[in-house]
This record gives structure tokens, C-alpha cells and sequence, in this order.
């Protein structure tokens, strides 16, 4: 009887890391349909972004093993807009804390 780790090969770690990519990243939505539910409209919670940026991350790192040019092209630039907002968010909770 073989072990998982005599399975495992590396191109089966980086399908993993795939699969965690694109889980992180899909859970986002869940968060943000969830928490527009309780609210009744459409929103964005912070962690829609933190989870875009890490299923982006994941999902980038897996691209590059890939050696996919547009899969990385396409992750790379998403990872600017998702650290944009969270800049955009960190920046306005900071304004707020100082004008209180």
C-alpha cells in the first residue's frame, strides 16, 4: 500500500494550489451575496477584497507553474485593482479615525 506522499507529485501539489486559488477566490461572492442579503441591497464587504486578493494571489502563483501568459496577464491585473480598493478603504478608515 503506497502512501499520499508517494502520490503526490508536484504537479499534483500545484493542482491543488489551483483548486485553493479558484476557492478562495469563487468565496468571495458567497461573503458578498450573504452579507447583501442581511443588508437587504447590494453591498461590498471588506473581505469580498481580501479574498479577491488572495484567490488572486493562489491563483497567479498556479498561472506562473503554468507558464500561462494570459491566465497570468489576467491575475496579475486583478491583484492591482483588488489592492486599489483595499488601499481606497484602509485610506478612508483612517480619514474617519482622524476627524473623530
Amino acid at each position: 500500500m503506497s502512501s499520499l506522499v508517494d502520490w503526490m507529485t508536484t504537479e499534483h501539489v500545484w493542482l491543488l494550489i489551483g483548486f485553493l486559488g479558484q476557492g478562495l477566490f469563487a468565496s468571495r461572492f458567497i461573503i458578498q451575496w450573504i452579507r447583501s442579503e442581511q443588508e437587504r441591497k447590494s453591498v461590498i464587504p471588506v473581505a469580498f477584497w481580501y479574498f479577491s486578493l488572495l484567490g488572486g494571489l493562489v491563483t497567479l502563483a498556479y498561472a506562473i507553474y503554468k507558464e500561462d501568459p494570459v491566465f497570468i496577464t489576467g491575475q496579475a491585473s486583478g491583484l492591482l485593482v483588488y489592492s486599489r480598493n483595499l488601499f481606497f478603504i484602509r485610506r478612508e478608515k483612517a480619514e474617519g479615525q482622524a476627524a473623530a
